[in-house]
């Protein structure tokens, strides 16, 4: 299952939760805690990307790590790993359309062919 999924019945009731007062229970505060330093990490290796020469994985990379930041944002931040897939979905479509939209534009400026 990737990380945007919606949680099954058992992959819920199996995440540290804490209850409200209506007796739904919540991913704990450890858990945010968690998921934000996990994005700082990949934040410092998105930085270290202009210290360190990647050559052509340079662009591929930070693709990647955009992506991998942007699923833990909507899924944790925004609730939406708790919620229907419907929703995750649209959030991912909308990211897929950026990506190429930006490829497509690096295409256009000849990005892709050597100087």
């Amino acid at each position: 299952m990737s990380s945007t999924d919606a949680l099954t019945d058992e992959e819920y009731e199996a995440l540290p939760t804490e209850p409200d007062q209506t007796g739904v229970h919540h991913p704990t505060e450890l858990l945010y805690v968690k998921v934000a330093a996990l994005l700082a990490a990949i934040t410092l290796a998105e930085i270290s990307t202009y210290w360190f020469d990647f050559g052509d994985f340079l662009l591929p990379a930070l693709i990647t790590m955009m992506v991998v930041k942007f699923a833990l944002v909507i899924g944790y931040f925004m609730h939406l790993r708790f919620d229907n897939r419907i929703f995750t979905r649209v959030f991912l479509s909308g990211l897929f359309i950026a990506i190429a939209v930006y490829i497509v534009m690096l295409t256009t400026f000849h990005y892709w062919q050597n100087p």
